[in-house]
């Protein structure tokens, strides 16, 4: 009697374990995602999807864990109302970084910088009413022209201080090292090429990786 009770012990108590083995599996295989809200220059305008700059960071993404992967929510001529209406259909899912690249398409059509940066904290604060716990890259842009206006100055300051009071990640200038190069753009002078994707994968990996490997460690 005694040895039977044992034996069930023992069976019991392996089943026990492999349950939990395959909870673990679960868990640290579950899909880590990164969701990138943006405009033009990150949906790749005119270029293949797997040419722009999110979908080159994908096998980045893999070696740091397999189970990563990015989805681009961006759209050509995306505002930061725009991104407003569209952010909702993605927050059906869980989200470990989000990477919000809004707001020049606005300043070219004169939005005050009060509203682009109300806009994009509502954007940033459905996301964290969603995923308390989301890492966020705030994206910055500036103009393509220097000048001493003050709506210029006002809006390239916005992204910093908007990454700071959020705690957020910045990539300062999405556009460093590609912006008015004719090699590195299309024949609009505006939309980087498949050259310049490279080059704004390798900006936004500064930002990205960290936080990547804080999310694989978890």
């Amino acid at each position: 009697m005694i040895t039977i009770l044992r034996a069930i012990l023992v069976i019991a108590l392996a089943s026990a374990s492999g349950q939990t083995a395959q909870g673990a599996l679960r868990e640290t295989s579950r899909m880590k995602t990164v969701l990138v809200l943006g405009d033009s220059l990150s949906g790749g305008f005119r270029l293949s999807p797997r040419d722009a700059w999110p979908m080159l960071l994908s096998p980045r993404l893999g070696l740091i864990d397999p189970n990563f992967r990015i989805i681009n929510a961006s759209a050509t001529g995306g505002t930061t109302e725009g991104g407003l209406r569209r952010l909702p259909a993605h927050l059906n899912q869980k989200i470990d970084i989000f990477v919000v690249e809004l707001g020049i398409n606005d300043a070219f059509r004169g939005v005050p910088v009060e509203r682009i940066r109300d806009n994009l904290q509502a954007i940033i604060d459905k996301v964290r009413a969603r995923e308390p716990h989301v890492l966020i890259v705030v994206v910055g842009m500036q103009f393509p022209i220097v000048t001493n206006d003050d709506y210029v100055a006002a809006f390239g300051k916005m992204f910093g201080e908007l990454a700071q009071e959020n705690h957020a990640a910045l990539v300062p200038y999405l556009l460093e090292g590609v912006a008015g190069d004719p090699g590195l753009n299309l024949e609009d002078r505006i939309h980087p090429n498949a050259a310049g994707h490279k080059i704004l994968a390798d900006t936004m990996w500064r930002a990205l990786e960290p936080l990547a490997r804080e999310v694989a460690a978890k």
